[in-house]
């Protein structure tokens, strides 16, 4: 009988060790990213007269920032940064990658080494649904930048969500075939990253989804019955108003879907979604970027501040809340620490990883860069900065404007430009920015003959 016992004793350790030298099942990943989503246009994060209970719920379920920034406050540059965990106008994307070469201010670099071929290096398959915005031809389309699929839009904003053009062109494809869907655009991602999902459903690779809505950039175009909603709910408030909160949340309802099809399929548990926005909120349109400062085009915090949050069942805890500061190009290294997969190329961003889990991590010295580049009366083609260092910010906001110094701890709406008391200061910023621009200066951005094949 002790003979017997010890058997059993002896199996069930050697059962336990060798689970314990198992390696942890890798997760899969989705990234959500809304467009010009203001700071405050979320319920979760103070809206009055916006309901998006399904955003609100992936919140409550993980980790909510409220220190979190875009890498820009326009498309383009924020989209290169979360691709390649890099500044954007080291990797050639300065600004706007648009149609027309006289209006184009960027191109994304052949060197830059993307998040899906990373991640592909560690067995996952790849996906994006939705809008690309980094290259609008070959060789610079998903598939041929590390994706191993893609169903959405190559442009930068479409003219109207239902025919789903830019200038005329049909920039909708599936991998690099040219379709020409019916319906709203939110509708179709929403509805082709369920189909993604249950096309993994029987895969054992894990996968990373990158799903990016075009919702809420303009034109404001919601469905009929979700603008007759908002306004039968929000007594008074105005038609433009009502259009956004309209389209935000016929966006929350196309989320809400495909976490409902991530359930049903039985993905979810392991399964580490994050969801932010590109920039703040476009203001003229009736974008609310909370108290903060400007919004979308600005460098003042309602530019450039978003929503951010994740949920990782049984590894994020849930409800929790973080002050930390992060930007859009910390996301590739926190992915790829998740998913076991190492970069050992140089890269800007670091990974946020342990403070998702809850864990007391440290923070990186570090300043803080953001630009854009762009052309018009207003800009003229020339850039424009911000860097932070702790808590005091240097604002460049316009290329005709004098650079102002904030302390955000004292003054977090950017009302007091200290520049003329806190010299020091001003100076140390001022020669830390001279020294990123030296860096920027030897990446080109304009499209060369290799780009436009």
């Amino acid at each position: 009988m002790k003979i017997l016992v010890s058997i059993c004793a002896l199996a069930l350790l050697l059962s336990a060790a060798t689970t314990l030298a198992q390696p942890a099942r890798k997760p899969n990943i989705i990234v959500i990213l809304a467009d010009d989503l203001g700071y405050g246009d979320l319920s979760g994060y103070g809206a009055k007269d916006v309901k998006t209970p399904h955003l609100d719920a992936l919140a409550a379920a993980g980790m909510k920032f409220t220190r979190f920034y875009a890498n820009s406050p326009v498309c383009s540059p924020t989209r290169a940064a979360l691709m390649t965990g890099r500044y954007p106008d080291l990797v050639g994307v300065p600004g706007v990658i648009r149609t027309h070469a006289d209006n184009n201010w960027g191109a994304l670099s052949p060197q830059a080494r993307l998040l899906p071929a990373l991640l592909k290096q560690g067995g996952y398959h790849t996906g994006i649904v939705g809008k690309w915005h980094l290259g609008l031809t070959s060789p610079d389309t998903p598939t041929e930048r590390g994706f191993d699929f893609f169903h959405g839009f190559l442009g930068d904003m479409m003219d109207d969500y239902y025919h789903h053009r830019r200038h005329d062109n049909n920039y909708m494809r599936r991998n690099l075939r040219t379709i020409d869907p019916a319906g709203h655009a939110t509708d179709l991602f929403s509805q082709w990253a369920i189909d993604y999902l249950a096309e993994r459903r029987a895969k054992p690779q894990p996968f990373f989804l990158y799903l990016a809505y075009n919702a809420p950039h303009d034109p404001i175009q919601p469905p009929k019955e979700s603008l007759d909603k908002v306004k039968r709910r929000e007594a008074g408030i105005t038609d433009q108003r009502a259009k956004l909160v309209a389209l935000i949340e016929h966006m929350d309802d196309g989320i809400g879907r495909v976490l409902a099809a991530l359930k049903a399929n039985g993905q979810e548990q392991n399964t580490l979604v994050v969801f932010t926005s590109d920039n703040g909120g476009q203001l003229s349109l009736g974008a609310n970027c909370g108290d903060l400062r400007g919004g979308k085009q600005d460098l003042y915090e309602g530019g450039i501040r978003v929503p951010m949050f994740a949920r990782w069942p049984e590894r994020i805890p849930q409800g929790a809340r973080s002050e930390r500061v992060a930007l859009a190009m910390d996301l590739l290294p926190t992915l790829c620490e998740a998913a076991a997969v190492p970069v050992r190329h140089e890269i800007d961003g670091a990974s946020i990883l342990p403070a998702l889990f809850g864990q007391n991590q440290p923070v990186v010295e570090r300043d803080l860069f953001w630009m854009r580049r762009e052309g018009g009366a207003k800009y003229q083609g020339q850039d424009y900065y911000a860097v932070r260092r702790g808590e005091w910010k240097l604002v460049h906001n316009s290329p005709f404007e004098p650079l102002q110094l904030f302390n955000l701890a004292a003054d977090p709406l950017e009302q007091r430009d200290l520049a003329r008391q806190e010299t020091k200061i001003f100076q140390d910023l001022a020669a830390a920015l001279r020294k990123q621009l030296q860096r920027a200066g030897a990446v080109p951005w304009q499209k060369t003959k290799r780009m436009t094949k």
